[in-house]
């Protein structure tokens, strides 16, 4: 877009994730004031605080953000979570310190984009879940980062060294989690899913390098309970099944062998079977709609229910890759440049 079209017009981007950050790229080049919020001490939402650094350099994205506020002028506003009248409490909050309403920034700017991402975990759904030593594979990630960045001590932070690991789920924050635990030291680690390696989310040769760094792959199983002993883990029962017909989803569905109950000995479970979408508000509030999963309801135009709220990335994909995550926040940005254009 030449020139500066929308000079003089100001937009709030909260979260400064992959879509945030590409969307604060595009809206300050074309002119606009923006100011970006978030809830962490530095920009790069997981990318930064939840990826390995084996698997995306932070140097990168810190050098990317470094541009965005001095070469193209973006407001970074950290520690600050933006929040509606029903407060909820999601994972990477421990690092937030204040709070502002976003219908406060709806009256103030010109437009608002949403990209607060997938901060929440799903739960498994299992007795025995409130266990000492069970934990979300995003809230182990987290923790280890935030460590590793310098926010938090090494108290802080799990102790897996010598235990026994079971990593429930297959996607990339299951691999992410269980390759962590090797390197934290842990005796055994063991990765469940309860299909086969062919159809693992976060692909067959993820799960080889797994097993080449000696984490035992368990497939077609589900677990059924977590069982403790003085409040720890002591092991996860798990369900023998096999591939029936295929869900919704297109790929064949478990289902489980009546009598194949077994446990599994372990000291620690890593649930991860994924996130949810964290919008900051609920279903209806400021005029905005949500999916029965939780993400935001957005038109070919990125253009949320609500007026002059837009939306972007995983808080309307669900989770998804960095690179989609990326071409949703630039589309959005057109939609809000043209957006402003029309109102000037």
């Amino acid at each position: 877009m030449p020139g500066n079209p929308l000079s003089g017009r100001r937009v709030a981007i909260v979260g400064a994730g992959p879509a945030g950050l590409t969307a604060a790229c595009f809206l300050a080049c074309s002119g606009a004031s923006v100011d970006l919020y978030d809830k962490l001490p530095e920009g790069g939402g997981l990318m930064m605080f939840a990826i390995p650094e084996d698997r995306l350099d932070p140097k990168v994205v810190r050098r990317g953000v470094l541009e965005l506020s001095e070469k193209y002028g973006v407001n970074f506003i950290y520690r600050t979570k933006v929040v509606s009248a029903s407060r909820v409490r999601d994972e990477g909050d421990d690092l937030s310190s204040n709070e502002v309403g976003i219908a406060d920034l709806v009256k103030t700017y010109d437009a608002v984009l949403i990209a607060t991402g997938t901060w929440r975990s799903r739960n498994l759904g299992i007795p025995g879940e409130e266990l000492r030593n069970v934990f979300k594979a995003l809230e182990l990630l987290f923790k280890i980062k935030a460590y590793k960045l310098g926010y938090i001590g090494r108290n802080e932070v799990p102790d897996l060294s010598g235990r026994r690991v079971a990593v429930v789920g297959a996607g990339l924050s299951a691999v992410d989690a269980a390759s962590e635990a090797v390197r934290m030291g842990a005796s055994e680690v063991y990765l469940l899913y309860r299909r086969t390696i062919k159809e693992a989310p976060a692909g067959e040769a993820e799960i080889r390098k797994l097993i080449n760094l000696g984490v035992k792959w368990v497939e077609l199983v589900i677990p059924s309970r977590i069982l403790g002993r003085g409040g720890s883990v002591s092991a996860i029962e798990l369900v023998k099944c096999r591939l029936g017909e295929l869900d919704e989803s297109g790929r064949p569905k478990p289902v489980p062998i009546p009598g194949s109950e077994y446990s599994l000995d372990v000291d620690v479970v890593i649930n991860s079977i994924g996130e949810i979408a964290t919008p900051p508000v609920r279903d209806g509030e400021l005029g905005i709609r949500l999916s029965r999963d939780g993400r935001i309801i957005i038109n070919e135009l990125h253009m949320s229910t609500g007026k002059g709220i837009f939306a972007a990335g995983d808080v309307v994909l669900g989770p998804s890759k960095i690179g989609r995550a990326l071409k949703d926040g630039l589309e959005a940005a057109k939609s809000i440049a043209n957006y402003l254009l029309e109102r000037s």
